[in-house]
């Protein structure tokens, strides 16, 4: 397991969820990861898990982000993985017509100005070299309209096309720097824990949240997670500005009843 041998790998968001599956695939496959999160005891307890380094990024953080820069002067790969909700606090409305302006802000500003950070460190991390990979995790929410998530989906519809102008822009400086971007649909994180429960009504939760899913199931950290070994590797040197879902198959249609036995 050594497709990415030699190369430095830094995960925002890195201490749960997505980010902690990714930096352990990383490891995994020979990368020396940095692992970085708002909360620096996750992002050390992952970080002591698979071999790598920690250091604390809030990402809407343009200080730590030069901090980071310092530290790090060089990177091969950078995966902008943090990002939030907007519901971690509390539920409250996130539709079109009762958001409040200080909670749509709030949601671009970690999920929107901490990938164009990201993307702006990545690309001085990288050009040294001329080649690199960006992985900007987006969401299936960036692709359709979440009327009771609006901030969210704005934000990650933003990402998605950020990306392509990252691509773009690095191509045009004659940089093998490739720009690309993963959306996840239904995964199940510690973000869905407090919708599900732990008590018996749980799996019908479950079940209910991916009704319209055609393969009627979460999808995995670890499946996302291969999906960004992918495209950290060389394997993907043709691949920049595009994007690739990991939803199962809820983009394709409309979803479809399994056939009875």
């Amino acid at each position: 397991m050594s497709r990415l041998n030699d190369k430095t790998c830094i995960v925002t968001g890195g201490g749960r969820g997505i980010g902690a599956a990714i930096a352990r695939a990383f490891a995994r496959e020979g990368a020396t990861v940095v692992v970085t999160d708002k909360d620096e005891g996750s992002a050390a307890d992952v970080a002591r898990e698979i071999g790598g380094h920690h250091r604390r990024l809030d990402v809407a953080s343009e200080p730590d982000w030069a901090a980071l820069a310092e530290a790090w002067p060089a990177c091969d790969v950078l995966v902008n993985n943090a990002g939030i909700t907007g519901f971690e606090e509390a539920m409250r409305p996130h539709d079109p017509e009762h958001a409040s302006l200080a909670d749509w802000r709030a949601v671009h500003t970690v999920n929107l100005d901490g990938t164009f950070l990201g993307c702006r460190y990545a690309i001085g991390a990288m050009r040294a070299k001329g080649n690199g990979s960006i992985i900007n995790i987006s969401s299936r929410s960036g692709l359709v309209g979440v009327p009771a998530a609006a901030a969210y989906a704005s934000s990650k519809a933003a990402v998605r096309n950020h990306t392509k102008s990252v691509a773009l822009y690095c191509a045009e400086e004659g940089l093998k720097i490739r720009c690309n971007s993963i959306h996840p649909a239904a995964i199940l994180t510690p973000m869905w824990e407090p919708m599900l429960g732990d008590g018996p009504d749980r799996e019908a939760r479950m079940a209910a949240f991916v009704a319209d899913t055609p393969m009627r199931r979460f999808g995995t950290v670890e499946e996302v997670a291969a999906i960004a070994i992918l495209l950290a590797s060389d394997e993907a040197a043709y691949m920049t500005g595009t994007e690739l879902s990991v939803d199962g198959g809820l983009l394709a249609g409309s979803a479809a009843a399994p056939k009875a036995n």
